[in-house]
C-alpha cells in the first residue's frame, strides 16, 4: 500500500469537524481526541491506522472497539482515542485534501454513506480474464465498475493462474503474478475487496473435459468408474453433471491448502470463494472411503476443514448456497437445491461462511431463510434484468424491515456472469441491434446497478 508518515501531513482540527468547519493540510497532527466526521470514519481502515478503539459523542451512548480491518461506525462524528505512530494511506489523504477545499465532497460522501447503509455489498462475479485481455479488463475496473460503486469483485480463477507451489496444476491460459498484482492495484485505488475463487468438491468437469485437478491427480475422484464422454449430453445414464473429488481423500487437502493460501497470499485477499455449487456427486456407495456416509455430513465436513484453514490466516469462506436448499420441499429442484441431502448440512457448518444464494429465474426469498439460520447472505441474479431489480428490492426491504440481528446478515448482491471474460466485455461494449437478446449477463449488470445508483 502506498503510504506517507503521518508526520509529512498535518491537520487543522477544532473542537469538532463538522460542515461549516473546515480542515488545511498546515497546521495540526491529529491526535487523541481528535474528532473526525463519519463519512470518513465509513470509509477508512482505522485498524490498520493504528487506531485502538472508537467512541460516540457522549449522546450517542455506545462504544466500539476496532477488533477488525473494517469498522463501519455511527452516524455522527466519533472521537479517535489511543492512535499509536502509524502512516497515512492516500484515501484518507485524498479526502482530507479534498476537505480542505471546503465541504463541496461531502454531499457525494454523504450519499456514498446512505448507499454503504442501504447495501454493504455490492459484487460483481465474472470468469478470470486470459493474460492477453488483462488490459481491458483492467479498464473495465475503472471505467465501469467503480463509478458504478462496486465495492466486491469475485473473480472465478480455478486453476488459471501460474502457480509456484504446484506448477503441475497450471492450466492454459493462466495469469501470472504481476498480472494479478494488475488487478489487485486496480481494485486498491478503487476501494473494491478482490477475492478469488478455486471450485471444491463439485465442478472438477464440464462437458466432455475433465478439470486440471482429477486431470493431474485422478485417484483424487470421487466416481473414476465414471468416464467424461466424447460427446456430452444431459441426461445421461451415469447421473454426470460435474465431476467432484472425494473430500476424504487422505493426499487431497495438502495440495488445496497450497493452491488456496498461494491464490489467497498474491490477491491480498480477505476471504476466499470454494464455490462449492451443484454437486452431485458425494458419498457415492462405491467410493472406498465415502461409501454409506451421510452426504450432509460429508458435505459439511468439507465445508468446516475450508473453514478451519482460512481462519487461520484470517480469511472468510464464501460459498454458494444451492447445496444447503432442500431442493424438493421447496421446489426449487436440483440444480438451485439439492436432490441428494446434503441440504441439513446448514445446521453443522460455522455461521460465519458468507452464503452466495444465487437464483436467475425467479426473485425467491431464499436470502431470509439463510439469515434466520444464522448466516450472512448475498443474492446473487444472472441474466434476468426484472429479476435483479426485483432482487435489489428484497434486499433493501429485509434490511429495512428487519431486527438489528438479522438486517446484518443481509450483505447486498452480487451480479454473475458466467461466460468468458472477453466474451463479456464484448458484450456489453457491442452496439444492440433487432437480433440482440434481452436477457443477458451485461445487461443485467446495467441494470442492477442502475437500480442501485437510484437508492442513492
Amino acid at each position: 500500500m502506498d503510504t506517507w508518515p503521518l508526520a509529512e501531513f498535518l491537520i487543522s482540527a477544532g473542537p469538532s469537524v463538522w460542515p461549516g468547519h473546515k480542515i488545511h493540510g498546515h497546521a495540526h497532527m491529529i491526535k487523541d481526541g481528535t474528532e473526525v466526521p463519519s463519512f470518513l470514519c465509513r470509509q477508512v481502515d482505522w485498524l490498520a491506522l493504528g487506531v485502538k478503539e472508537i467512541k460516540g459523542r457522549a449522546h450517542d451512548s455506545y462504544t466500539r472497539k476496532a477488533n477488525s480491518s473494517y469498522i463501519v461506525v455511527a452516524r455522527r462524528a466519533v472521537r479517535i482515542l489511543n492512535i499509536n505512530s502509524f502512516t497515512m494511506n492516500k484515501t484518507l489523504f485524498s479526502l482530507l485534501l479534498i476537505s480542505s477545499m471546503g465541504w463541496a465532497l461531502a454531499p457525494a460522501l454523504m450519499a456514498q454513506d446512505k448507499l454503504d447503509s442501504l447495501l454493504p455489498v455490492r459484487s460483481f462475479c465474472i470468469d478470470a480474464p486470459r493474460p492477453v485481455g488483462l488490459d481491458s479488463f483492467v479498464n473495465f475496473i475503472e471505467r465501469e465498475l467503480a463509478p458504478r460503486k462496486v465495492n466486491t469483485l469475485l473473480v472465478q480463477i480455478d486453476y488459471h493462474y501460474q502457480f509456484s507451489s504446484h506448477p503441475e496444476l497450471t492450466d492454459s491460459f493462466a495469469l501470472s503474478r504481476s498480472d494479478v498484482k494488475k488487478m489487485v492495484a486496480a481494485c486498491r485505488k478503487n476501494s473494491i475487496r478482490i477475492i478469488p475463487q478455486i471450485n471444491m468438491l463439485g465442478h472438477q468437469s464440464w462437458a466432455n473435459r475433465t478439470g486440471k485437478l482429477l486431470q493431474v491427480y485422478p485417484d483424487f475422484d470421487e466416481t473414476p468408474w465414471v468416464k467424461i464422454p466424447e460427446k456430452y449430453e444431459w441426461p445421461n445414464a451415469d447421473n454426470l453433471y460435474c465431476k467432484s473429488y472425494c473430500p476424504l481423500h487422505p493426499g487431497l487437502h495438502p495440495v488445496l491448502f497450497d493452491l488456496i493460501g498461494e491464490l489467497c497470499d498474491v490477491f491480498e485477499s480477505t476471504a476466499f470463494h470454494a464455490g462449492m455449487d451443484e454437486v452431485f456427486y458425494i458419498g457415492d456407495p462405491r467410493c472406498p472411503r465415502c461409501a454409506g456416509r451421510d452426504p450432509a455430513e460429508l458435505f459439511a465436513g468439507e465445508v468446516r476443514i475450508l473453514h478451519d484453514f482460512l481462519a487461520r490466516s484470517g480469511r472468510e469462506l464464501w460459498i454458494w448456497g444451492d447445496r444447503l436448499l432442500d431442493g424438493r420441499t421447496t421446489g426449487l429442484g436440483e440444480w438451485e437445491a439439492s436432490y441428494n441431502n446434503t441440504y441439513r448440512a446448514i445446521d453443522l457448518i460455522p455461521k460465519d461462511v458468507v452464503i452466495c444464494d444465487w437464483h436467475y429465474e425467479r426473485a425467491d426469498k431464499t436470502a431470509v431463510y439463510f439469515a434466520m439460520k444464522g448466516f450472512r447472505v448475498l443474492t446473487c441474479p444472472w441474466r434476468q434484468s426484472s429479476i435483479a431489480i426485483q432482487q435489489v428490492a428484497d434486499m433493501v426491504s429485509y434490511r429495512n424491515q428487519s431486527t438489528p440481528e438479522m438486517k446484518s446478515r443481509f450483505l447486498g448482491l452480487m451480479e454473475t456472469t458466467w461466460s468468458r471474460t472477453d466474451m463479456f466485455l464484448r458484450g456489453f461494449y457491442s452496439v444492440p441491434n433487432a437480433a440482440t437478446p434481452e436477457n443477458t449477463s451485461w445487461n443485467c449488470f446495467r441494470a442492477m446497478f442502475q437500480a442501485i445508483d437510484q437508492l442513492r
